[in-house]
């Protein structure tokens, strides 16, 4: 049986290189699936990273509405599902999104199923409840003025520090010593990565790099319980893994998910008990090393 083509999708903030492919040795996912015999891609979504940025990013970010709504994204994966088919030789890719990457991926395999074989959702919503402790209704995502709608005073595009990358993560881990369950590199490489994804990082003070809203906007109706896409229409064999300490992700997507996916070549869902949102940037114990098997497996058809 050969090996599909995998493309690795990010999420709302960070791009793909800082995400999937950091240079210390044991944390690319990229290259744990390349040396699983894998063609590897990563994309960056318009505005992100490498890739082209809306013309309105460069102006204030009050000036436009949230850039880059999930069907962008979606036009975004089938350009590079188009080109790796053309390039591979094959008739069709599998698809690992973490967190709006599994969005994206979701809604991309539910329009397009004849294009995917294999599709892994990791740490992803999917409007399986209506509440939401840090981005579903009564947040700070939600308008004052107007329950139940997006607050479109975000802009169209956000702007992250380095600092600002650890808060949720540090607070999911269960140790003062966050070295105990994050190696001290990660946290460096994945801080400078991300910061060198902007070219504009380093003009502002303290360095920051951007991000479109429009994920944000995507996200908040997806923890308010609405559904932007449907799982009964993919046919791809599917993987629903979860972190139990996730703080993006609720069981409930994970359930309703797995239970919508009625057309699926066939159907896994996992927890890893205790692990964080980051499960593959933490240290092996902590989780990633179950996460890469259970990926690794699922991707060769065990």
């Amino acid at each position: 049986m050969s090996l599909p083509p995998v493309l690795l999708l990010h999420g709302a903030r960070v791009p793909s290189v800082a995400s999937f492919d950091l240079p210390v040795p044991g944390y690319s996912l990229a290259a744990d699936l390349a040396s699983a015999g894998f063609a590897v891609y990563l994309l960056d979504v318009r505005g992100y990273g490498g890739s082209t940025r809306p013309p309105e990013m460069d102006g204030p970010p009050e000036a436009h509405p949230p850039l880059v709504r999930s069907y962008k994204a979606v036009r975004d994966i089938h350009a590079a599902v188009t080109w790796i088919v053309e390039r591979e030789g094959v008739a069709s890719v599998a698809l690992l999104g973490w967190a709006t990457g599994g969005h994206w991926a979701g809604h991309y395999a539910s329009l397009y199923p004849e294009n995917v074989s294999h599709l892994v959702l990791y740490n992803t919503l999917y409007g399986g409840s209506d509440r939401h402790d840090q981005i579903g209704p009564g947040s700070s995502l939600e308008d004052p003025e107007i329950p139940g709608r997006f607050n479109r005073a975000y802009g169209a595009y956000r702007l992250s520090t380095a600092e600002s990358l650890f808060g949720a993560w540090d607070a999911s881990i269960p140790f003062e010593d966050k070295a105990q369950w994050r190696d001290p590199r990660v946290a460096e490489a994945y801080a400078e990565a991300a910061l060198a994804s902007d070219p504009t990082s380093h003009t502002r003070e303290p360095a920051s790099f951007r991000a479109p809203s429009g994920a944000m906007e995507d996200s908040y109706y997806l923890a308010s319980g609405r559904r932007l896409w449907d799982a009964s229409s993919i046919t791809a064999a599917t993987l629903v893994i979860r972190s139990g300490s996730d703080f993006w992700s609720r069981p409930e997507d994970a359930e309703v998910l797995s239970s919508h996916l009625t057309s699926a070549a066939r159907v896994r869902t996992v927890t890893i008990p205790g692990a964080t949102h980051f499960v593959h940037l933490d240290r092996p114990e902590r989780g990633r090393a179950q996460f890469v098997e259970e990926v690794v497996r699922f991707l060769s058809g065990g």
